[in-house]
């Protein structure tokens, strides 16, 4: 019998208020409707589950529930959670899930206040209602103790990726490149023997003025998230702040990297550990990355311009890449 004839088709949508695109290998002819419609799908699940954008998402529920009230997690739900708690017990609370309110009153995010400096006793009273040490689970319940909010934002577009990845293998997509708002995830061969290839890119004006050559990395069964300061901010009073908030002091990242980019086995871990590893900052997020074995590049500004950092990790998978 002939093999079939497989050719490159690409798919797109909208969710969580950036976008999809997915693409894949698949005999010439087949009908993708099928494939678009179970994508959509797993990212509709996801945000009502994780969103909070959505007043009738889990996580919206859990947020708003009195305390002593205790929910049970549906399995995707569970996994994020179990994922974030991970990232913030090894990073020592540089990644916080239960920072919202945190993030809202700084001006970001679902229920943003005004974007200005917040009163400080608000601030203070504010950052007692976070905290990860205050979740309680136990056989599959989380327990409201009060006034605590999960956020998940910087965490669920990479575990998103990973689940159309995950859907993708279970529906016979042997190759797929799946980007979700920026996080990738690639495996499989294209048809023409070649893995997926994706440039690491901080933005225009710092790749500019970078000495290198760019950064390409082959995705095989690898993924890739990056976070930084380029990416939702503002200025007020001449102050400039980042959405990313440091959660062990409850204001913005001073001086965030320009990009801080993570390479993982899923987008998940890769998304949570570049949020961790921003708030870190390139020095002490390069000595964590470096003793835990992370491969993460920093892009960073200082009075030299802009200076790219790599992690140990980083610099032997460009280095296994270039060899094969």
């Amino acid at each position: 019998m002939t093999a079939p004839v497989l050719d490159i088709a690409s798919l797109g949508g909208h969710t969580m208020g950036t976008t999809w695109q997915v693409k894949l290998t698949a005999p010439v002819g087949r009908d993708l409707h099928p494939l678009h419609a179970g994508i959509q799908a797993q990212l509709d699940a996801v945000v009502a589950q994780m969103s909070t954008w959505e007043a009738g998402s889990t996580i919206s529920e859990f947020n708003r529930a009195a305390a002593g009230t205790s929910l049970p997690l549906p399995a995707l739900f569970a996994e994020v959670v179990e994922g974030a708690l991970d990232i913030a017990r090894r990073s020592d609370g540089a990644f916080d899930p239960t920072v919202g309110p945190l993030v809202s009153l700084w001006g970001f995010g679902a229920h943003a206040h005004a974007q200005r400096m917040p009163d400080p006793a608000l601030l203070a009273a504010t950052r007692e209602r976070c905290g990860w040490q205050r979740l309680q689970w136990h056989n599959n319940m989380l327990l409201q103790p009060g006034g605590l909010e999960l956020d998940l934002s910087a965490i669920a577009k990479g575990f998103a990726v990973d689940l159309i990845h995950r859907w993708l293998r279970d529906n016979g997509v042997a190759a797929a490149l799946v980007e979700v708002g920026g996080e990738l995830h690639g495996y499989g061969r294209k048809p023409d023997g070649q893995p997926w290839r994706v440039l690491v890119e901080a933005g225009p004006e710092e790749e500019a003025e970078l000495s290198h050559p760019p950064r390409v990395l082959a995705l095989d069964d690898l993924a890739v998230a990056t976070s930084g300061d380029r990416w939702h901010q503002y200025t007020h009073d001449g102050a400039h702040y980042s959405h990313t908030l440091d959660p062990r002091v409850g204001t913005p990242v001073s001086r965030a990297a320009a990009a801080v980019t993570v390479v993982a086995r899923d987008a998940m871990h890769a998304d949570g550990w570049a949020t961790a590893l921003t708030v870190m900052g390139a020095e002490a997020g390069l000595e964590f990355a470096t003793a835990n074995s992370l491969a993460v590049r920093f892009i960073t500004r200082s009075a030299r311009g802009i200076e790219e950092h790599l992690s140990p990790a980083f610099e032997q998978l460009l280095a296994q890449q270039a060899a094969a």
